[in-house]
């Protein structure tokens, strides 16, 4: 459906995206994550044809992007911009039509979609009424009114309180499921976790992570153990290597030095502990911590060769 293959820009002699390829099949989320200035934001420019890529290719539905594909493609950008002294539903038309979809259903899918996103107000309410989260709620809204085949949003959790941010992932799993292919930016790797089947991680325009959410995270070290049984937290200090233990109902999560101290724990737990363990399993590390042990090593990386010079 999407794909890009060896994909560069340079702005003012600085690599802004260095050989990026991935592939996104119909109805797939891709949760694109890094830090300000990894080059998100230019990745999506480049996909949207708003700027040319210095080098690679950019395939949409098999060919590459043209004029009239931009009508099954959906934007929320990351500067949000609406005209406030318009109504709702003056707005949500104006982008429907820009996209050649027809009034009476773009009137249908509002209705739906206010309800479905808890939009304070009425159609007839003007933008500049609503609140900020209302606002950013319509911006998301006019990005798939018109049903795009595929859906960019740059940004999109930014600013949402935690019960609107529910509500967003409702609106993203359903789009996903009636097929639609969505690529997001964020900095909240639980939302990525949510929501994503793929991930991709920049970092100064390289890429870092790349791949199913599962097949990242086995990359990675799994030094984590969920553990439920007839304990307490003093009686698991015992074991080699722990260096955490946190409740998680029912059980407790330890958290061990290393990917051995956690097995070899595992295998005390089966043979010494067997008549007080009802369930256990090793966990996959979060996305949370890849991310940060990604960026610290990247950091240490480059103090290094800095201090090499």
């Amino acid at each position: 459906m999407l794909s890009l293959q060896n994909v560069s820009k340079t702005f003012d002699h600085q690599k802004a995206v260095s050989n990026l390829s991935f592939n996104l099949k119909k109805g797939e989320t891709l949760g694109l994550v890094g830090q300000n200035g990894a080059g998100k934001s230019t990745t999506f420019k480049m996909i949207l044809n708003f700027i040319s890529p210095d080098s690679g290719k950019i395939q949409f539905n098999g060919h590459p992007l043209m004029a009239a594909d931009l009508n099954l493609i959906g934007y929320m950008p990351e500067e949000r911009g609406l005209y406030l002294d318009m109504t709702i539903e003056q707005q949500i038309v104006y982008f429907a039509a820009l996209h050649n979809y027809p009034k009476r259903k773009t009137l249908q899918n509002l209705d739906y979609w206010m309800n479905k996103l808890n939009v304070k107000g009425t159609k007839k309410s003007k933008i500049k009424t609503l609140s900020k989260g209302n606002q950013q709620k319509v911006q998301l809204i006019t990005s798939f009114i018109h049903e795009p085949q595929l859906l960019i949003l740059d940004e999109p959790f930014s600013g949402l309180d935690p019960v609107n941010t529910e509500n967003l992932i409702a609106a993203i799993l359903e789009l996903k499921k009636r097929g639609t292919t969505i690529i997001f930016s964020s900095h909240n790797m639980q939302n990525v976790e949510l929501v994503s089947d793929k991930i991709l991680m920049l970092v100064n325009g390289v890429t870092k992570l790349n791949g199913a959410i599962n097949a990242v995270k086995d990359q990675f070290p799994k030094n984590q153990i969920y553990l439920e049984g007839n304990f307490e937290s003093n009686d698991l200090k015992a074991f080699n290597g722990v260096q955490a233990i946190s409740p998680s109902y029912p059980g407790f999560i330890l958290t061990f030095a290393t990917e051995n101290h956690a097995r070899s724990a595992i295998h005390e737990l089966k043979k010494n502990y067997y008549d007080q363990v009802t369930g256990f399993k090793l966990l996959l590390p979060s996305l949370d911590s890849i991310f940060k042990k990604v960026i610290t090593t990247e950091e240490r990386e480059n103090e290094k060769n800095n201090n090499c010079r």
